[in-house]
């Protein structure tokens, strides 16, 4: 959410925002929300004037009393009540304006950073940079399922008639594969520094609209029925929230915490035969990375974010290129946002593993995290970054690691969370 002041002075620069962003259906509320603006400091104008009269009406009835002028005080007192009255009038304006501001500003999409290529959608996103050599082996690679079933792995069949579509049971090897990978991803950002952390699971409505924008919050979240609760989908929800309402001291930045969570989706719409298996489901588990930091140290943060991920990536011998989301693909609240994609050798091209985003002091301006520094007060700066999300990241590490014979390679560092097995041989 935009700071009502810098819009207010600089409505044009916001306008061209949301041109960027092709989102130009919300140009209108920009004057929407600056003719609010302006009857609302109106209202505020008038109320301090009345309350001001009154204050001093008051008084005068005091003196009138005790010089025992009795009618004037009278007539006094009636104008008192007319002012008195039209106050709770306005104030019931006021709360109504203030409202329908906060609507409008949280539909309003933040500012994106000058960087940040222009484009309509995901297509026109730009490649940054690869990292490691992409091979195609000179053998068939199946369908991540059909990996998974050759282990015994993996049963879809079962879950379905359980939880419907978009569900799975993982078992033997391939679950104990899942839990390594997340065990590792966890370990390797605390040996980085970052402070381990499991959150709650379900948020309230307040900490979900301080999170993410209206669209987003439709298209993926599920909620409790009869409660205000809302299953999360991704601990970075919960995990931002656990700032709500509170004043950081500067020296207590930055705040950076790796945090583990099942994750909750809708992941509404159609989706092709890759998005099917394990690719595109309701349930997954995440490794997640949050900061809390100084505004002038958010752009550093978000490289040494996006670097962990290509980092893990790495040390388990799977290709991986960074790609920059164009202005159409970031989420309202989103300054900067990279994806990283991994190599997927039976496609021939990459897939997002994993998402990195600068969201500047959106969240932090919607949900009151603010910093008490040297200069005065302001608002944090807030990122968050995917290390891991078996099952999806699994799809990546089997095709990279499977071998001619149907055994999967288990590269080094995964080895100790694997009983000290080198590979998974299949059983079928």
């Amino acid at each position: 959410m935009l700071d009502i002041k810098f819009l207010r002075s600089n409505p044009e620069i916001v306008k061209q925002n949301i041109r960027n962003k092709f989102q130009d259906e919300k140009l209108p509320l920009v004057d929407e929300v600056i003719k609010l603006d302006q009857r609302n400091r109106e209202i505020k104008q008038e109320v301090e004037a009345l309350r001001a009269e009154k204050n001093k009406a008051s008084k005068q009835i005091g003196a009138m009393m005790a010089q025992k002028k009795i009618d004037e005080a009278e007539e006094l007192k009636k104008k008192v009540a007319e002012s008195a009255g039209r106050i709770d009038e306005l104030s019931a304006e006021e709360k109504d304006v203030e409202e329908n501001i906060k609507k409008i500003m949280m539909a309003i999409p933040n500012i994106i950073d000058p960087s940040v290529p222009i484009g309509k959608d995901d297509s026109e996103n730009v490649e940054l940079e690869r990292f490691g050599e992409p091979v195609v082996p000179d053998f068939e690679i199946p369908y991540h399922t059909d990996i998974m079933e050759s282990f015994n792995g993996i049963d879809l069949d079962s879950a379905r008639k359980v939880a419907g579509n978009g569900f799975y049971y993982l078992m033997g090897d391939i679950a104990r594969l899942h839990s390594a990978v997340i065990t590792y991803a966890r370990d390797f950002m605390i040996n980085r520094g970052f402070t381990y952390c499991v959150p709650p699971f379900m948020i309230r409505s307040n900490v979900v609209t301080g999170v993410m924008s209206f669209a987003e919050m439709d298209a993926m979240m599920y909620k409790i029925e009869g409660e205000d609760l809302y299953l999360i989908g991704t601990s970075e929800h919960s995990m931002i929230g656990k700032f709500i309402n509170t004043q950081l001291k500067e020296e207590e930045l930055p705040q950076t915490f790796t945090s583990y969570s099942p994750c909750f989706r809708k992941e509404k719409g159609a989706h092709g035969i890759e998005e099917r298996g394990v690719y595109r489901i309701h349930q997954f588990e995440k490794q997640e990375m949050i900061v809390v930091c100084r505004p002038e140290e958010s752009m550093e943060w978000y490289d040494k974010l996006w670097k962990n991920t290509v980092d893990l990536f790495r040390s388990m011998d799977i290709p991986v290129r960074t790609l920059e989301c164009c202005s159409g693909d970031l989420a309202d609240l989103k300054v900067k946002s990279v994806d990283v994609e991994a190599w997927s050798p039976r496609q021939k091209k990459y897939f997002e593993v994993g998402s990195c985003s600068n969201l500047g002091d959106a969240q932090a301006r919607r949900l009151g995290i603010r910093v008490k520094g040297e200069g005065g007060n302001y608002f944090a700066h807030t990122l968050n970054n995917t290390v891991v999300a078996p099952p999806r990241m699994l799809i990546a590490f089997l095709e990279n690691n499977l071998q001619a014979d149907g055994t999967v390679c288990i590269p080094e560092v995964l080895r100790p969370y694997m009983g000290g097995n080198e590979k998974l041989i299949p059983v079928k």
